[in-house]
């Protein structure tokens, strides 16, 4: 998958997963263990971004910067890129209810923008964001397949 993906991905899921830090399942726990692991990779090289990161969605998020920049830090250090990766295997895996609602938002935003992005950028996040609608209870082998 590559970094632009993986990151908007990972961002999309930090922000879902706010809702389930309050839940027990194991799905769950794997994807917060998972998300906790990227936050602390990320703060490493880029502190503010996951400081609005943290702060959404109860405060904005200019998802597009935070794409960008997510995908900048993952070019440059591979502990960063592998963190992003291993979390948006874990949310194909067991996607949170509300990341198609997310990734539609980040789509959105980066729609909107005056960055130009890759043709499969928002390919790979309309794929995502059909997966995570489409996800039953028993998400056991799912995948985005991006």
């Amino acid at each position: 998958m590559e970094p632009l993906t993986a990151g908007a991905i990972a961002i999309g899921t930090i922000v879902a997963t706010k809702v389930l830090e309050k839940t027990t399942e194991k799905g769950t726990e794997v994807l917060l263990d998972k998300a906790g692991k990227f936050l602390v990779t990320l703060k490493k090289h880029s502190p503010n971004t996951v400081a609005a990161i943290e702060k959404a969605p109860s405060q904005p998020l200019d998802y597009g910067k935070a794409v960008l920049e997510v995908e900048s830090v993952a070019k440059a250090n591979p502990e960063v890129a592998q963190a992003a990766q291993e979390l948006a295997t874990a949310a194909e895996t067991n996607p949170p209810a509300n990341l198609a609602e997310i990734l539609s938002e980040i789509k959105a935003s980066i729609e909107k923008s005056q960055q130009s992005y890759p043709p499969s950028f928002i390919q790979n996040i309309e794929k995502a964001i059909n997966v995570a609608q489409t996800q039953n209870i028993d998400q056991r082998g799912s995948t985005f397949n991006i």
